[in-house]
């Protein structure tokens, strides 16, 4: 075995040690990724996350993220550790969460294993450059790992591992040193279809290819303002993120849970009507470590609010007019539409009474919604 064979062993086996459920390397970005993303960004595709065209350049060159980069190493986390089916869409009354963002922030949880394996990267070859990224960096990160074998981007554009499925956290660590590449790993999405299927808003507008606008993650979490009308009967109960794509995928039938407690459900119950309650001192205590702190509290009480809308619950009718008055107008816009799909008609004099000062355009506009429907 060659030397450099011998210290791409080491690495990986402490990468294993450390609680990596896979390690991958690659050294360069597969044929055509480069050239399909810009043709995804010219469709207008990533929606409002503008960081994605400010960084073209440095995610068309990995020479750009770390000068005179030589190796990628790919890392996978399984975060699963709950089972998960459709089921959660008959619980109108509880806002749904994605299985990632249960507990604590990956973020916070990876950093740390991921400076130890950089420690000894760096042991192995002494001098050289390295780089993480936790889901953060300016690289293509699921093309890197198809090609470093970790999985091969499936049909709703997450990455796939055959016989383990799809519920983990992919990371990476750049180094200007020589390792072992691995042999990429080949799509076996096949004929398959059922994550295109279940979309509830049409986001995977073809195989391969998701319109980011569409999409309820994208909805619920990095998009900032008021959530366009004809989504919002479709997220149903969905207030961070959106497995169902994920579930259907006859891949994740192999799914095995992980065994991190960081990752665990941390018990609490995501009743809808209780979230819309939440002031700030309560939003910042209920959410301190978890990844729905992303949304801040005016995001995810905006999500909450469609979701009674949809919820059939004439018990959130009261806490939702309470809503009318709180201080945030995305709130408040959205409260109003809530508030048009329980009631009806029966909303407008409530709304005319609590709203008649308002002076926020986006309320303001719902509210001719409202009217504009059930006159």
């Amino acid at each position: 075995m060659s030397l450099i064979n011998e210290k791409t062993l080491r690495i990986e086996n402490f990468a294993k040690e450390l609680g990596f459920d896979d390690f991958g390397v690659t050294r360069c970005l597969p044929p055509k990724s480069i050239e399909n993303y810009k043709e995804w960004l010219n469709l207008d595709y990533q929606g409002e996350m503008s960081y994605m065209h400010r960084n073209v350049e440095k995610r068309s060159s990995l020479d750009k993220v770390l000068s005179g980069v030589q190796s990628v190493i790919c890392l996978r986390t399984n975060y699963l550790t709950e089972e998960k089916d459709m089921g959660f869409v008959n619980k109108k009354e509880e806002g749904d969460i994605s299985l990632y963002a249960l507990n604590e922030d990956y973020h916070e949880v990876l950093i740390e294993r991921h400076q130890k394996l950089e420690k000894k990267i760096r042991e192995e070859f002494e001098g050289c450059q390295t780089k993480i990224y936790i889901d953060t960096g300016p690289i293509l990160e699921k093309p890197l790992a198809q090609n470093a074998g970790l999985g091969w981007i499936g049909k709703h554009t997450n990455l796939i591992t055959e016989h383990v499925g799809s519920y983990y956290f992919i990371s990476e660590i750049l180094i200007d040193a020589i390792l072992k590449v691995s042999e990429p790993s080949l799509d076996k999405c096949g004929t398959c279809d059922s994550c295109i299927d279940i979309c509830p808003t049409k986001a995977i507008v073809a195989p391969y290819i998701l319109d980011s606008r569409k999409c309820i993650s994208y909805l619920t979490i990095e998009f900032k303002g008021v959530i366009p009308v004809e989504f919002r009967k479709a997220m149903g109960n969905h207030i961070y993120g959106c497995d169902d794509c994920q579930i259907v995928c006859p891949w994740n039938s192999f799914a095995v849970k992980a065994d991190e407690k960081s990752f665990s459900a941390s018990g609490d119950s995501f009743q809808l009507i209780e979230l819309i309650r939440l002031d700030d001192k309560a939003f910042r205590k209920r959410f301190k470590n978890s990844p729905v702190k992303r949304t801040k509290r005016r995001g995810l009480l905006r999500n909450v609010a469609v979701a009674l809308g949809n919820s059939d619950d004439p018990s959130a009718i009261s806490p939702l007019i309470n809503a009318l008055s709180d201080y945030e107008p995305l709130i408040r816009a959205h409260v109003v539409w809530a508030l048009g799909e329980l009631l009806g008609k029966k909303a407008l004099p409530i709304l005319n009474k609590s709203l008649k000062n308002e002076e926020e355009d986006i309320v303001k506009n719902e509210i001719n919604l409202v009217q504009k429907h059930y006159r």
